[in-house]
């Protein structure tokens, strides 16, 4: 799956929020200043040619959706950061931001049991 630059995730979050809109709908959701109506209807065309968003046409006017759901295209983003950036290791990335992030000790408790529940259901497989 290709990476969003960060106007095109913008847009992604807009739209994996109302599940669909026109142009005008997308633009509401951003805050002031708003980018132009050109920007958004050129990011959402760059959007569907990438394979994330499609659309419903009405005449001239065209109602857009998601077709790259967020939990698909977060999992996707995190994999590629983790092999980037930590050599491919979930490991080294938790312990990067255990120490360099000052995670509270209440928050790595419930690392751990999210953790250990992964565990156990791993094992059940």
């Amino acid at each position: 799956m290709r990476d969003l630059t960060r106007a095109e995730e913008e847009v992604m979050q807009v739209l994996w929020k109302i599940k669909k809109g026109f142009v005008k709908e997308i633009l509401e959701h951003f805050d002031d200043p708003k980018p132009a109506y050109n920007t958004i209807s050129t990011i959402v065309r760059i959007l569907q040619d990438k394979g994330f968003v499609y659309h419903k046409a009405y005449g001239r006017t065209h109602e857009y959706y998601p077709v790259v759901s967020k939990s698909e295209y977060s999992k996707s983003h995190l994999n590629t950061f983790v092999k980037d950036y930590f050599s491919n290791s979930f490991e080294k990335m938790v312990s990067f931001f255990a120490k360099e992030k000052g995670i509270s000790v209440k928050e790595m408790e419930e690392i751990m049991k999210i953790m250990e529940g992964e565990v156990k259901k791993q094992k059940m497989k």
